[in-house]
This record gives C-alpha cells, sequence and structure tokens, in this order.
C-alpha cells in the first residue's frame, strides 16, 4: 500500500503533537516523582475517564474483536462484555476507597493494608511482577498488532514495524510523564473514534458489502449476528456467556479491568482532584469503554467475512506475510486496504494513536512501579526526585526494548488473552475482599497469585484436555480454595496495622466486625464505617443497566430491529434518571 502527500501529512502532523505535547508536560513532569507518575493528583475527572478509553483503545482491541467475532460471531465479545460488572464495582465503591488511601501507586496499598516482611516481600515482588513481566506481556500484544498492521499496510518487517512505533512513543512518555500521556490520550481517542467510525462507515458501503441492509443479510455473516448465544447449545452459551458473567468478572485479574480496581485504573484515579472525580472519572471510562466503541469494530469484522471467508483467503490476499501469524485477527488490518486517501491517513494515525496511547500509559505505569515500589523502597531510600524522574525515564525505554522483543514472538492476540485470564483467574475476589474483611493478610495474596500463575503454566505445559474455560473454571476454584485456606492457616495482621487501615479507610460492611468487636473487648472502640452499602449496591445495577441498555440499544438500530432498539434506549436513559436521582445519597 502506498500512501498519498495528504496521508502522510495527517499521520506526521500527529506526531508532531505528540511529541510537542511531551515536551511543554516535562517542565513540568520532571520537578517529582509525584508530577511525573501521578500528574500532582490535581487531574479533572473528564480527562482522566477519556485518558483510561484511549489507553484500552489499543492496537491490538479492534484486530482482538474481530478475530472473537469470526469465530464466535458477536455474542463472543461476552468474554469482555462482562468485564462492565468489575468496572461498575470499581466506580461506586472502589474508586473512592482508592482516591481515600492518597497512595501513589496502588502497590503501596501493600505496606498500608499488610504490616512485616511479608507486606514488603509482596511489594517487591509485584513491582517486579507487574511492572516488568506482566506489563512487558500486556505491551508484547500491543505491538504484535502493530506488528500485524504494519505488514498489511506498508509492508513493513516486524521488526522495522517495532522500531517505528516505539520511537515517538517512548519520546513523549519518558518527557511528560503521566500529564504528558493523559493530554495526549485526549486527542488520541478523538482520533481514534474519528477514525474507527469512518473507515465502518466506509467498508459498510464498499461495493463488495452493498450496504449495512446487504452485510447483514449475507450467508457469511447472518449467523454471526446474535448479541446473546445459543441455548440450545451448551458448548456455546456456557463459554461465551455463563463463565463470563457467572465467573469472570470478580475472579479474574486483567489489566483494565482489575476486580476492585487496580493498576493503571487506580493510578487514574489517584491522579485525581478529589474522591468524586475519581468516581465520575470512572463512570465515564466504563460507558464509553463498553457502549460507544464496540460497535464500529464489530461491523468491519463482519464486513471481513464477507471479503475474507477464511484464513486462507487472507494468505492468498497477502503472500508475503509470515504464516504463522497468519490469523482471524488480521482481518480489521486487511479491510483498510481500500480505504480514499484522506480517511486511510485519518484511520492509520488513529491507529497509531491507539497504539502509542496504550503503550504510552503501560510505561509509565509500569515505571511507576519500578521506581517508587522497588528502586526507591529497597535500593534507595534516600533518592532525590530528579534521580527518581530519571530513573523513570530509564525504565520507560527499556520496558518498550524487552516488550518489542517478545512481540517478535507472539503469534496470535486471542491466545495472549487467554493466557493472561489463566494467570490472574482466581486472584480477583482476594482484591475485592481485602479491603472488606480483616482476615486477609499479605499471605492471602502471595498464595493466590503464586497458585494461579503455577496453574496456568502447567495448563500451558501439561494439556489436560479440556477447553480453556474449563481450565480458567478449574484455575479459578483451586486458588480461590487455596488463598482462603491459608487465610485461616496463619495469622491475622497486626492489630495496630488494621487499626491504622480502618481509620484512614472507614469500611462498610460486616467484614470488619470481628476486629471491632475484639477491639472493644478490650475497652477501644472504633468507628462505623463511612457509606451506605444499599445505595451503592443500586448504583452498581444502575450503572450497569444504562451501559448495556445503550450497547443493545444500538446494536438493534443497527441490525434495523427499530423497536427493541428504542425500547432498550428508553430503558437505559431511565437507569441514568435513576442514578442521577440516587446520586445525591453516595458518599464522598
Amino acid at each position: 500500500m502506498k500512501l498519498s502527500p495528504l496521508d502522510w501529512s495527517i499521520i506526521i502532523g500527529f506526531f508532531v503533537i505528540f511529541l510537542s505535547i511531551g515536551m511543554w508536560a516535562s517542565k513540568t513532569a520532571g520537578k517529582s516523582a509525584k508530577d511525573f507518575f501521578l500528574s500532582g493528583r490535581n487531574m479533572p475527572w473528564w480527562l482522566i475517564g477519556v485518558s483510561m478509553v484511549a489507553t484500552t483503545f489499543s492496537a491490538d482491541t479492534p484486530n482482538l474483536v474481530t478475530d472473537i467475532v469470526r469465530k464466535n460471531g458477536v455474542s463472543g465479545n461476552w468474554t469482555w462484555w462482562a468485564f462492565l460488572i468489575t468496572g461498575m464495582v470499581t466506580v461506586f465503591i472502589y474508586a473512592r476507597l482508592w482516591r481515600k488511601s492518597g497512595v501513589l501507586t496502588d502497590l503501596e496499598f501493600y505496606e498500608i493494608r499488610y504490616g512485616g516482611a511479608s507486606a514488603r516481600f509482596l511489594r517487591a515482588f509485584r513491582a517486579l511482577y507487574l511492572g516488568f513481566f506482566f506489563n512487558i506481556m500486556i505491551m508484547a500484544t500491543v505491538t504484535l498488532a502493530g506488528i500485524k498492521i504494519g505488514s498489511v499496510l506498508f509492508d513493513l518487517r516486524p521488526i522495522e514495524s517495532v522500531l517505528i512505533a516505539s520511537i515517538v512513543t517512548v519520546a513523549y512518555s519518558s518527557l511528560g510523564g503521566l500529564k504528558g500521556v493523559i493530554l495526549t490520550d485526549f486527542i488520541q481517542f478523538i482520533i481514534a473514534m474519528v477514525g474507527a467510525v469512518g473507515a465502518a462507515i466506509y467498508v459498510m458501503n464498499m461495493p463488495e458489502i452493498g450496504g449495512l441492509d446487504a452485510l447483514l443479510a449475507h450467508k457469511n455473516v447472518v449467523g454471526k449476528l446474535n448479541i446473546l448465544p445459543d441455548f440450545s447449545d451448551a458448548s456455546v452459551y456456557i463459554p461465551l456467556l455463563v463463565i463470563p458473567l457467572a465467573v469472570q468478572w470478580w475472579s479474574v485479574w486483567y489489566p483494565g479491568s482489575e476486580p476492585g480496581g487496580g493498576g493503571y485504573i487506580a493510578q487514574r484515579m489517584l491522579s485525581a482532584k478529589n474522591e468524586k472525580h475519581a468516581v465520575l472519572a470512572t463512570l465515564l471510562f466504563n460507558i464509553t469503554h463498553y457502549a460507544l466503541r464496540p460497535w464500529p469494530w464489530i461491523i468491519i469484522a463482519l464486513a471481513s467475512l464477507v471479503v475474507y471467508p477464511n484464513l486462507e483467503s487472507i494468505q492468498t490476499a497477502f503472500p508475503n506475510i509470515d504464516s504463522q501469524i497468519i490469523n482471524d485477527d488480521l482481518g480489521y488490518s486487511a479491510m483498510l486496504l481500500t480505504l480514499p486517501t484522506g480517511l486511510l491517513g485519518l484511520v492509520v494515525a488513529s491507529l497509531i494513536a491507539a497504539f502509542m496511547s496504550t503503550i504510552s500509559t503501560h510505561l509509565n505505569w509500569g515505571a511507576s512501579y519500578l521506581v517508587h515500589d522497588f528502586y526507591e523502597r529497597f535500593i534507595n531510600p534516600q533518592a532525590s526526585e530528579k534521580l527518581k524522574v530519571g530513573i523513570g525515564r530509564l525504565s520507560t525505554v527499556l520496558l518498550m526494548f524487552f516488550a518489542g522483543l517478545l512481540a517478535l514472538a507472539l503469534e496470535n492476540a486471542l491466545d495472549a488473552f487467554n493466557i493472561l485470564l489463566q494467570i490472574g483467574a482466581g486472584t480477583g475476589s482476594v482484591f475485592l475482599l481485602r479491603w472488606f474483611w480483616w482476615r486477609v493478610n499479605a499471605w492471602s495474596e502471595i498464595s493466590g497469585m503464586a497458585v494461579s500463575f503455577i496453574l496456568a503454566i502447567g495448563f500451558k505445559l501439561f494439556p489436560t484436555g479440556l477447553a480453556s474455560h474449563w481450565e480458567l473454571v478449574v484455575g479459578v476454584g483451586i486458588t480461590t480454595l487455596v488463598w482462603v485456606m491459608v487465610t485461616f492457616l496463619t495469622l491475622p495482621e497486626k492489630e495496630d496495622t488494621l487499626r491504622k487501615f480502618y481509620l484512614l479507610i472507614k469500611p462498610y460492611g460486616v467484614g470488619w466486625n470481628g476486629f471491632r468487636k475484639q477491639l472493644n473487648l478490650q475497652g477501644e472502640s472504633l468507628p462505623k464505617g463511612t457509606g451506605k452499602f444499599s445505595a451503592d449496591l443500586m448504583a452498581i445495577g444502575l450503572g450497569v443497566f444504562i451501559v448495556y441498555g445503550a450497547l443493545f440499544s444500538i446494536g438493534m438500530l443497527l441490525y434495523g430491529q427499530m423497536a427493541m432498539g428504542i425500547t432498550l434506549g428508553i430503558f437505559s436513559m431511565a437507569s441514568a434518571i435513576g442514578l442521577i436521582v440516587l446520586w445525591r445519597k453516595l458518599t464522598f
């Protein structure tokens, strides 16, 4: 493919904007670690929310959705739509708790909630495990998408795609810190959305497709349209719907959808002006992430089934691409080949923007762990602010280097997604309960992480013959059982540690009653937790109804089912009105 001068002008123009923002933000980002990693804790909710969305709008997400739709139909997206429940629990319960904690990173939480050598070990281990190894795995899957896009659109070799995609991202990320990342995210999200919608409209009206009605009536597409899976076939609805809704959302740790918040979502919440801004930002993120973004990708994925009905047709169309990376996820990039001048440049820029927004966030997030939770905490506690910022910038370069190396060895985004789900299987419950149950201790988390990781590696090295969704369930069950047993077999955290945490967070619910009673017997009383569980639970339900109602309303309208689409739209708006009325009862 050859880009026109107009296309190149659009792409280069955005690169200049991103670098300029990074250079401007560097004036304040270099002052301290708090400025570099949290932008001074003064970011408004709307900017943080859009930044969260831009981060999850990565270059590999359209590829992943295309892979899912081509293999399992539209209903296959429940594997990630189910995480909306996690998101809404984070919005109305955990966002306030994280902002109230006042930590710089979510790993600093460990030495507030737990104490002693086990807490120090947990913080150090998670800093290296998440900040380096796990983070590199995530960035590698995103970089793999960049490799596939470069192969299809520009006939680039993998190493060339990695180098080109990385240089600008590392430059503005290392210069501007989180402030530079958030500001560029805002522009990148707008570009990405305009590009995705524009590409979907054009592809839908290609002569080979013949418009939306013709697309939906095509023989290759008809069987892929159902939003809910076939309930007459347990082998379909159990892995696609039942397990995600019943097990996956609360039990699996996955970046951007962590039970109880965490990772770069926690980093954004911690950078908010106050608790209310943290809640609003996370709410905006979940509405936009699940309700507004999916359908342009889904339309292009369905169209790819018409033009490229199987893998052989993709291989035939792109004979120069390594056969090892030929998979259904290439359908998205392949469909962009026919875009006209101008729109092509915008869409390519949007894909580059999506890549950069995700990578830049992971670079800053991973560097915050390596600097604040490992280097400063365990190697050089007296490090100056200037030195910490310098180490942070060096860390971004190293993280990108290793992510690029790993990306060259990967083949498929969906496979990587499933591996990451399995690695985190069963750990989600401890992340949810550690705030609300006083008996949870550092060994609870250590045992959960260790068992889930060992099981994930074991399932990979020694195939069980079980489908991946049943391996997930087995992993969740074993991991949960082990960490709960370890919790009861080990001593609780020290009384002073628990008291300080309780007074700082003031969690509500019955999970701390045992500790409060224990202190009462000693003549000391603790205040009741703040917040109203019933109001928060109702808000979670209304939030879920708003998003699913809007998501499926858009789908029904696209499918031409106007009555159902309008009904779902009204249901979504009624839920939104209910949430607005309930808002005053929520505690901030």
